[in-house]
């Protein structure tokens, strides 16, 4: 076989880039490989060289939208000092996202797939530890500045709070009526407060919830 060429740096992403923006759009099933190149601006044989199956450029497209969006949290992270805020703004941050491609949709095709693909489920963990180990470095950090309850396990706060964002998560990007980007949060911070033996306000950037959905 030749060597691969020397802009592998360079069409990689663009092509992983374009997969996330058309699996997003149709799905993995309805998506062709021809699809993907077309919006890459490449030919299906190219695309076939770098990545041996639509599995693979799936879990790559689930890991390029998740980076890009914990980069972004993390910027406005540093923003914050105290350990609440910084959990109160990743929270509100996930409920928000900048739309489209940093919602649930990725993510629901990649569980699907997962369940039935050896392959997936392999590198399924280091997809998923991303949030989980975000919010347990903040759970931590709390407790050692003595914010949070210092007795709880960071690993158990972790598991339940992502469970929640996951859950209400794919709720929200299903369109169920009553699940809005307000109750989402509130519902998170109710739970976190209760487990870290804090009260979580909002940093303000998701406005208080209205009437009697929380």
């Amino acid at each position: 076989m030749s060597p691969r060429p020397k802009t592998d740096h360079l069409r990689k992403p663009q092509i992983v880039a374009a997969a996330a923006e058309v699996l997003y759009e149709r799905g993995l099933f309805d998506t062709r490989v021809g699809d993907i190149a077309e919006r890459a601006g490449t030919s299906a044989g190219t695309i076939m060289y770098y990545f041996e199956s639509k599995d693979r450029l799936l879990e790559e497209a689930v890991d390029h939208t998740d980076q890009q969006f914990y980069e972004r949290v993390s910027e406005g992270l540093e923003e914050h000092d105290s350990a609440g805020a910084k959990l109160v703004h990743l929270v509100e941050e996930t409920s928000l996202g900048p739309g489209g491609l940093t919602d649930w949709t990725l993510w629901m095709e990649i569980w699907v797939r997962v369940r039935r693909s050896p392959e997936l489920r392999a590198s399924y963990p280091r997809l998923d530890r991303r949030q989980r180990g975000l919010i347990e470095r903040i759970v931590r950090e709390g407790q050692e500045s003595g914010e949070f309850e210092g007795e709880v396990d960071p690993g158990d706060v972790a598991l339940g709070l992502s469970a929640l964002m996951d859950g209400l998560g794919v709720q929200l990007t299903l369109g169920q009526p009553d699940v809005t980007r307000e109750r989402m949060v509130d519902r998170c911070l109710a739970m976190a407060s209760r487990e870290l033996g804090c009260e979580l306000r909002r940093n303000g950037r998701v406005p208080a919830q209205r009437g009697g959905t929380g």
